[in-house]
């Protein structure tokens, strides 16, 4: 096997790549290139207000956060996680940062559309707290109780021995799931963190660089890569996609290396062994957005952080559907259930991630921002994740995206 191939395989595990595929997929939709989407760009300002309307709602004085995992576990205006890392007595920041790494990759991992009917009860407030709120909430009591710790001492760790023995019961209980309450594609997540578990433990030349093996070790990884005290952030997904790649389920492969979220289109071209192949690489990403404040914390300096990109999931996407930028060619379609790797949903998906970058350069025209004063991140946050849910409810009693899409609970 050739180095230059494995090199090209490498190449779709960036953001680079991600961006230059999607908008070559946006530049063949609007030569009328693609085979079920038609895209109409004129109706893009009224997504910017859209978007702008509950940014200001959500975020008054327009001092908007990133788009991470953090936020989810900020209920009824009390942060939960800053509330009890505070209180830990942590030996230096590096452990507080290691523990930080635990809890977002493994509360992400197990964030992959719950359904609509599921609800988790949490003890502090009772009502039930459904989709990614209810997730996040659910994953970071197991984290606080020990779940993923081998010492009940020390709680705040997720170990790779345990995850990789984790029992499928055991999550099914802390996620209060049954038939009463089901919550789509537990198998799936179950799978996943024991993939990460096996993974960690026989990488400890990685992930136990100051400990023993832990996806935290990440962080140490990370860190010794930095540049002083600086770190850019397509450097954090390339950490990401190329230490924990291995743990996706087997989809494709080029020159022996697991590509991910990456997905097949005979209309994306390239001159080399990557042609036909568009990375996304959805939750690697929002993974990599949720890495960037524990990194801050402990004393670095994340630049670039437009060089990642929008995510392709479906309350962006829906953003774009609802508000008809993006048209189904046959209105049917969004009646049947499509498969992950469909050329609909691909196109859909790859489609989003370069509108958001459009979309982007309208919301900050409009409130006289620039990519530093308010990145791609913040917009998402602000933002596009919250106007397509919106519009998704406007539009359907029950909130659904205005597409089907048939997940595994490791893509969303």
């Amino acid at each position: 096997m050739s180095d230059s191939l494995e090199r090209e395989a490498r190449s779709l595990l960036t953001a680079k790549a991600v961006r230059a595929r999607a908008r070559q997929m946006l530049d063949l939709g609007l030569a009328g290139g693609l085979s079920h989407f038609t895209i109409d760009l004129d109706r893009m300002d009224g997504v910017a207000e859209a978007v702008l309307a509950v940014t200001r709602k959500a975020y008054p004085t327009l001092d908007i956060p990133f788009h991470a995992r953090w936020r989810h576990f900020v209920l009824g205006g009390v942060d939960r996680w800053a509330g009890l890392a505070d209180a830990a007595s942590w030996p230096d920041r590096a452990a507080r940062a290691r523990a930080e790494f635990d809890l977002a990759i493994v509360s992400v991992l197990l964030d992959a559309g719950a359904g609509a009917a599921w609800r988790y009860r949490d003890a502090t407030g009772g009502e039930g707290i459904g989709r990614s709120e209810g997730l996040a909430i659910a994953s970071l009591d197991m984290f606080a109780s020990g779940l993923f710790s081998r010492d009940a001492r020390t709680p705040f760790r997720a170990d790779g021995e345990v995850l990789a023995k984790l029992p499928l019961a055991a999550l099914t209980s802390a996620f209060q799931a049954s038939d009463a309450n089901p919550l789509l594609g537990l198998n799936g997540r179950n799978d996943l963190l024991r993939r990460l578990g096996k993974l960690v433990t026989e990488r400890a030349e990685v992930f136990g660089l100051h400990d023993t093996p832990r996806p935290g070790g990440l962080f140490d990884d990370i860190a010794a890569q930095a540049a002083g005290t600086t770190i850019a952030a397509p450097a954090i997904l390339s950490a990401v996609l190329n230490q924990l790649g291995p743990i996706w389920p087997s989809r494709l492969e080029l020159a022996g290396v697991p590509l991910g979220d990456c997905w097949r289109h005979p209309a994306l071209e390239a001159d080399d062994a990557t042609a036909g192949l568009v990375p996304l690489h959805k939750l690697s990403q929002w993974l990599s957005y949720s890495l960037i404040e524990p990194l801050q914390r402990a004393g670095f300096k994340v630049t670039d952080i437009d060089g990642l990109t929008g995510l392709a999931e479906y309350r962006n996407g829906g953003l774009f559907v609802d508000h008809e930028v993006l048209r189904l060619r046959d209105a049917a379609d969004a009646e049947r259930a499509h498969a992950v790797d469909s050329l609909l949903v691909v196109e859909w998906r790859a489609l989003t991630v370069a509108l958001l970058d459009r979309l982007a350069e309208l919301v900050r025209a409009k409130l006289g921002r620039t990519p530093e004063t308010l990145p791609l991140a913040s917009i998402l946050e602000g933002g596009t994740w919250a106007a397509g849910r919106t519009i998704a409810f406007s539009r359907r009693p029950d909130g659904s995206p205005p597409l089907k899409v048939i997940s595994d609970g490791t893509v969303f």
